[in-house]
């Protein structure tokens, strides 16, 4: 499989880790839409929110166990957004299922 993803929790390509256990994996984005952007993957590849079912769904659960211990870490008290896109009309740029963390900002009401 030539997924960017799998590679990064891999290894095989660098990144800022921020989070790993063995559910999950999240690292800095390399282009931050805010001053906090963190990307959190589940570490067994789904190819996005479309792939989860009652058998892998425990993954996504983690994934959202974790999102907020990290934002507490990285000083996101005031609030933060969550989004995972889902196909090419979402403009999923990496068809492994991943959530956003974006924070450190006031955030726009417009979600489009």
């Amino acid at each position: 499989m030539d997924c960017l993803f799998c590679k990064i929790i891999a290894g095989e390509i660098p990144s800022k880790k921020v989070y790993e256990d063995e559910t999950v994996f999240a690292f800095a984005d390399i282009a931050p839409q805010a001053p906090v952007h963190i990307l959190f993957v589940p570490k067994k590849h789904l190819s996005g929110m479309d792939e989860v079912t009652k058998e892998n769904s425990g993954a996504v659960a983690r994934i959202f166990e974790v999102i907020p211990q990290v934002a507490g870490e990285q000083g996101l008290t005031n609030g933060y957004r969550v989004i995972s896109n889902c196909g090419p009309d979402a403009c999923q740029s990496v068809r492994h299922l991943h959530f956003h963390l974006l924070g450190g900002r006031q955030m726009s009401e417009r979600m489009d």
